[in-house]
């Protein structure tokens, strides 16, 4: 690059650094409920014994039979969860045993059923691991958006008092948009290796809310 390009770019560039407005950096946020209208609940079968492929046995027996029971309710999704084999140790740090465990995880808006569903699963010797509420994917979207444009419109009106108060115009040089809350709500979580009471029925579920939040930053120019 000659001189004469080097200054005339120099030039410019100062040029353009003069008509740079003063910048402010600013947040805003907006929160909205969001129904807790699915429910996530897993169920476990477990087994101990001195034999894995025994154990392999008995618990991928009764998982097949949860299954068939699960896969006769319609509206429920059900997908296989952790599974493990693990060995149990004697106080001589020796394989005493081992123990086994097979998870099924199950999805639904229909909460009825799943709690009823759960009883039944549990009078067949599985164990209730975890449920908890949430929004499905389809009630956080459309919140979330809800969300964002409220978030946005406080994020401009912010900008507009300041800018205003200034005796400015103003415009946005940089945006950042982010989610958050919405976290699933536990409603019971059984300690580990503890098999529930054949005739315990699940609570009935309290669907609740959830809160989304999106926050929203970035900078504005204040220019003449």
């Amino acid at each position: 690059m000659n001189r004469r390009l080097a200054t005339l770019l120099a030039g410019v560039f100062l040029a353009a650094t003069a008509r740079a407005g003063t910048l402010v950096d600013l947040a805003a946020e907006a929160s909205r409920p969001a129904a807790n209208d699915m429910v996530r609940a897993s169920v476990y079968s477990e087994a101990s014994g001195k034999s894995p492929a025994e154990l392999a046995q008995r618990v991928n027996a009764d998982i097949a039979e949860a299954l068939k029971l699960i896969r006769t309710k319609s509206g429920i999704s059900v997908k296989s969860g952790q599974q493990s084999t693990y060995p149990v140790y004697s106080q001589g740090q020796k394989i005493d045993g081992w123990r086994m465990r097979s998870e099924l995880v199950l999805e639904s808006k229909d909460q009825g059923s799943v709690s009823e569903l759960l009883g039944k699963l549990q009078q067949m010797r599985l164990a209730v691991g975890d449920v908890s509420l949430q929004p499905s994917p389809e009630t956080r979207r459309k919140v979330e958006d809800e969300a964002t444009r409220e978030a946005i419109q406080a994020f401009q009106s912010r900008a507009a008092v300041i800018a205003g108060q200034l005796g400015k115009n103003w415009k946005i040089k940089q945006l950042s948009v982010q989610q958050g809350g919405g976290r699933p709500m536990p409603m019971m979580r059984a300690a580990r290796g503890v098999m529930m009471a054949a005739e315990a029925a699940p609570a009935p579920l309290e669907a609740g809310e959830s809160l989304v939040t999106t926050n929203v930053s970035g900078q504005i120019e204040l220019a003449d």
